[in-house]
């Protein structure tokens, strides 16, 4: 998920700068049905990951993603219209909201408590290095196919990017299918250790 979004926030803010001529303030806030709304959506996303467990949401969420990356790849030109872009940056948004809401308590729910310390600082560095990768390997694709000096050129590069992105994202979405409903496994290996204190005692 970071590898995609934090990779492609990066070239769309500036999309919107260079090609479409925006301010930074102006791009930022154009970003904002994307960026934003996790906002929205995180109280009904933490409704449903209670309800019905943290993997149906990452994957979900991954899709999600991943179809609106998808999207801005197809569409996406100098002259495109703003309005064209909101609906895919709604779905990235979405999508954003539904995997990280979940994703700290299925990777807290899949380890003994000993291991949670070591299990939450393990998942946010992954978060952190998936950005720092994104930014990297889209910023290069972007270079090996495009540039800046026309919005063409820009567009030329950031269209394969913006595909890299969805790619990763939605292979991320597969890989979530082997995540344990519910943390079901770990849930009955604490039972059994529970089970067994009485008779230890």
């Amino acid at each position: 998920m970071s590898f995609g979004m934090f990779g492609s926030v990066f070239l769309l803010a500036q999309f919107l700068q260079t090609v479409q001529h925006y301010s930074p303030l102006s791009a930022g806030l154009h970003t904002l049905p994307w960026t934003g709304m996790p906002v929205l959506v995180a109280p009904l996303a933490g409704w449903f990951s209670d309800r019905f467990g943290g993997r149906p949401l990452l994957i979900a969420g991954l899709f999600l993603q991943a179809t609106g990356l998808a999207w801005l790849a197809a569409i996406l030109q100098p002259t495109t219209p703003y309005a064209d872009v909101v609906p895919a940056f709604i779905i990235s948004g979405v999508g954003m909201a539904l995997f990280f809401v979940p994703v700290a308590n299925v990777v807290l729910g899949s380890v003994s408590r000993e291991l949670e310390g070591i299990a939450s600082g393990t998942n946010n560095a992954i978060r952190e290095i998936g950005g720092v990768f994104g930014v990297a390997v889209l910023g290069a694709v972007f270079s090996a196919r495009g540039g800046y000096s026309s919005g063409q050129a820009f567009s030329h590069g950031l269209t394969p990017a913006l595909w890299v992105g969805a790619v990763v994202v939605a292979a991320g979405a597969f890989v979530a299918f082997a995540i344990p409903q519910r943390g079901s496994e770990i849930a009955d290996a604490a039972i059994g250790e529970m089970s067994l204190e009485p008779a230890l005692a």
